[in-house]
């Protein structure tokens, strides 16, 4: 079938090479070899430049690896919709979320999912937004949540709800308790902050810039766990969404005035892409799951 010719190229192509390639499909070189080369022959020119040890995608073979990529999606996006079932007794849903959103949006959003839809089976993973652009575009996700700084053009984002992030102590802290502090009471305050693979950490150090403000960078972690954890033991604080304060009862959420760090939570998806009845299932209870949030405050 073309999609064994397919499948083949793309795995020569990722792997550079027919050996490593050959031993990814489960199948022997020779065959490998022999698929590629009437792959070739069907189509009338070379795919791969051989020399040597090194095999490399021709100027045909680039332009060919674009169209076999998407045609591959569409045939697997064709399977799904066979299958798919729109009285939603079974199916499955791919949700991808980042780190921020995990520690509270997951939940609820679960548990009314499941509540409602039980035979679907939800498979979630955390990732940065980056990766999880890729997925989506390479169609080995179906929805994301993620922030509305969408970068890649095959991405449509669809608002969700609107936060804010507000400064974050513990309750021996001695702006326990305070409603709102001042912007610039940053400068004295000594922080734990999650780590710039984070794209929270990246509008925070953008905000601060914009605010000609410096606070003290005491320490930094890969894990919203790790950070709300350290501010709950020790006098240091943090800038975090004030939802995640909320889940700690031992944690408090300080607004900050006059300027607040506010960013739109936005459910992603390939533009064009075959959106299963699971899916659509999905986006409609998140959007009906949250129409009083999009102008929460901390």
């Amino acid at each position: 079938m073309l999609s064994r010719h397919i499948h083949y190229f793309l795995a020569v192509a990722e792997h550079g090479g027919f050996t490593r390639a050959a031993e990814a499909l489960h199948v022997s070189q020779p065959a490998l070899s022999q698929q590629i080369k009437l792959l070739e022959e069907a189509l009338g020119v070379p795919l791969f430049e051989r020399t040597g040890k090194v095999t490399r995608l021709t100027d045909a073979g680039e332009v060919y690896q674009r169209y076999a990529q998407r045609a591959l999606m569409d045939l697997e996006a064709g399977k799904r919709a066979l299958h798919d079932v729109q009285d939603l007794s079974r199916g499955a849903l791919r949700l991808g979320m980042t780190p921020t959103f995990t520690s509270y949006l997951i939940g609820p959003l679960v548990e009314a999912f499941h509540r409602r839809y039980p035979h679907i089976v939800l498979t979630v993973r955390e990732m940065p937004q980056e990766r999880m652009e890729e997925l989506l575009s390479n169609d080995q996700l179906d929805v994301g949540i993620a922030f509305d700084e969408v970068r890649s053009p095959d991405i449509e984002a669809t608002a969700l709800l609107v936060e804010t992030l507000a400064l974050v102590v513990g309750k021996e802290h001695p702006y326990a308790g305070k409603r709102t502090i001042g912007l610039q009471a940053l400068n004295d305050e000594s922080l734990v902050l999650l780590s710039s693979e984070f794209a929270t950490r990246e509008q925070i150090d953008r905000y601060c810039l914009q605010h000609a403000v410096q606070p003290h960078v005491a320490m930094e972690a890969n894990s919203i766990t790790a950070v709300t954890e350290i501010v709950r033991r020790t006098s240091l604080s943090t800038l975090l969404p004030a939802s995640v304060a909320e889940q700690h009862p031992d944690l408090s959420a300080i607004s900050l005035n006059p300027s607040l760090l506010k960013r739109t939570a936005v459910l992603l998806r390939r533009k064009g892409a075959y959106q299963s009845a699971a899916s659509r299932a999905f986006v409609d209870l998140t959007l009906e799951h949250w129409p009083g949030r999009k102008k929460r405050r901390a």
